[in-house]
């Protein structure tokens, strides 16, 4: 582990109980619990704005996907068309 520094909190009086029994039944001290909760709070954090950057992008493409898919049926429903008068051709 890195370098270990000190920090001054100041907590309501049921949190830090709430905490302590925790750290009790995970079997660690107070310090390794709350070192584990930042953690993990940061790296919830972390996916949160991953998730909302993600929905974000695909908001943003949702338009052009659109788009691109309203061309692109046009051209497939005619060349299914051909195809379709193609094959009567050859029954």
């Amino acid at each position: 582990m890195s370098q270990l520094k000190k920090v001054l909190i100041t907590v309501p009086d049921s949190l830090l109980q709430a905490v302590d029994q925790a750290a009790k039944g995970d079997k660690v001290n107070r310090s390794e619990f709350v070192r584990e909760a930042m953690k993990l709070y940061l790296h919830e954090k972390k996916k949160r704005t991953n998730s909302e950057k993600m929905k974000k992008g695909y908001q943003e493409m949702a338009e052009l996907n659109l788009n691109l898919a309203e061309t692109f049926f046009a051209a497939e429903e005619e060349a299914f068309s051909s195809y379709e008068e193609k094959l009567a051709e050859c029954e």
